[in-house]
């Protein structure tokens, strides 16, 4: 091979013909390529994030981001966004999930954009709701078609989970016949009665007020009530009970298909019902009769729960189903609502409310508090998903 100006001659021995071919090369060398700029595929500006998530609907409102000024600031340096987003105590459990939904939209008007969200408390003070003096802006009823299925620890740990998670929260007790909230958290006393004649209710800490038969009536004493006192001890514990400003409250619903549903369906409007069931099939019939219960009175359902989930060995590591799994998802997929999760046989949970120290497992057991983590999510979840798919109202003053 000799190198020619414009290629290279390649001898052939034996072949004359075809010696002192002349081969082009296919590509041109190296150094003789042009040096260009690496382009700037973002073209990344305040507009054009602002843009992308301005319309992005408030998990609580339903509404844009912009629109209700949440969208604070936006800073942005070459590729990198950086945000800072007002969110509602009331949708502090959506955060993360908030933050994947905006960055997806910002990468996607400016691909290959890096984003970082800020956020800060945005206030938003609750409404009085129905015709009583309650200020909530979700009231979220948990029950169950039979009893003991762990009704009253699903609404406790809700509660709770609510609270770790930066949501001002209440927790009212309206099994009235079997009041068990005040055992699961350790309290106990009685409400104080203010000069206006409002109930002060017992406060877990300082900031979880929590209202209960079992504090009013000696432990060892039954409730015998007909349904008009169940009405008015019901509608007293909503409107004469200082709950402060909220943005849940909880009620723990007794079990069965009783007129509390309707007592509390006609005082005021409800976010929605958390249904608690276990997984095998006697369960199951009776959570059919409060689905069914709480669709006649129009409380909205906002999934299903299936408790006792199987259970792991501490020994072994080895899971059991010991009332089976899986039947409360069907069913839900069977009646067409949500399914919200499922929270195995927990040993720790179990001590834990026998002991009155159900608040301090939620807190600082991870794994405990996992699958209630879950539930919270998917009812915080379920509540977004309906606030954006409501059509705007126009907001009046209270008077």
């Amino acid at each position: 091979m000799r190198e020619a100006a414009s290629g290279y001659y390649i001898d052939f021995p034996g072949n004359a013909a075809a010696s002192g071919l002349l081969i082009l090369p296919l590509f041109p060398a190296i150094e003789t390529l042009p040096q260009r700029h690496k382009p700037n595929m973002t073209n990344l500006t305040p507009e054009i994030v602002r843009n992308a998530i301005s319309d992005h609907p408030d998990p609580e409102t339903g509404r844009g981001l912009d629109s209700m000024g949440q969208i604070k600031d936006i800073v942005v340096d070459q590729n990198h966004a950086a945000l800072t987003v007002g969110l509602t105590s009331h949708s502090a459990p959506m955060a993360d999930e908030l933050s994947d939904a905006l960055e997806s939209k910002i990468v996607a008007a400016a691909p290959g954009s890096k984003v970082t969200i800020t956020y800060v408390d945005h206030p938003r003070p609750p409404a009085r709701i129905g015709q009583i003096a309650l200020k909530a802006k979700s009231v979220i009823v948990v029950g169950s078609g039979k009893g003991g299925v762990g009704k009253s620890t699903v609404a406790a740990s809700l509660a709770l989970t609510l609270r770790r998670y930066g949501a001002k929260v209440g927790l009212m007790d309206a099994d009235v016949y079997g009041p068990s909230i005040p055992q699961l958290l350790g309290l106990s006393g009685r409400p104080a009665v203010t000069a206006q004649k409002r109930i002060e209710p017992v406060k877990l800490g300082d900031d979880l007020p929590v209202m209960s038969m079992g504090f009013l009536v000696e432990p060892d004493q039954a409730v015998i009530w007909r349904g008009p006192m169940l009405h008015g001890s019901i509608n007293q514990f909503l409107g004469d009970t200082e709950w402060g400003d909220l943005d849940y409250l909880v009620i723990d619903m007794p079990p069965g298909t009783g007129d509390v549903a309707l007592t509390l369906s006609q005082a005021l409007p409800l976010a929605g019902a958390v249904i608690v069931c276990t997984p095998q099939e006697v369960a199951l019939l009776d959570a059919i009769k409060a689905v069914s219960m709480f669709r006649k009175v129009e409380i909205p359902i906002l999934g299903m729960v299936e408790n006792m989930s199987g259970f792991q060995c501490p020994d072994c590591g080895k899971t059991y189903d010991i009332f089976g799994k899986g039947g409360a998802r069907q069913k839900a997929e069977e009646l067409n609502i949500p399914f919200l999760g499922g929270l195995p046989i927990d040993i720790t949970l179990r001590k834990a409310g026998d002991e009155g120290k159900l608040a301090d497992v939620i807190q600082s057991d991870d794994a405990s508090r996992a699958p209630f983590d879950a539930i919270c999510k998917a009812v915080v979840r379920e509540l977004a998903m309906r606030a954006a798919n409501q059509p705007t109202k126009v907001s009046l003053p209270t008077l």
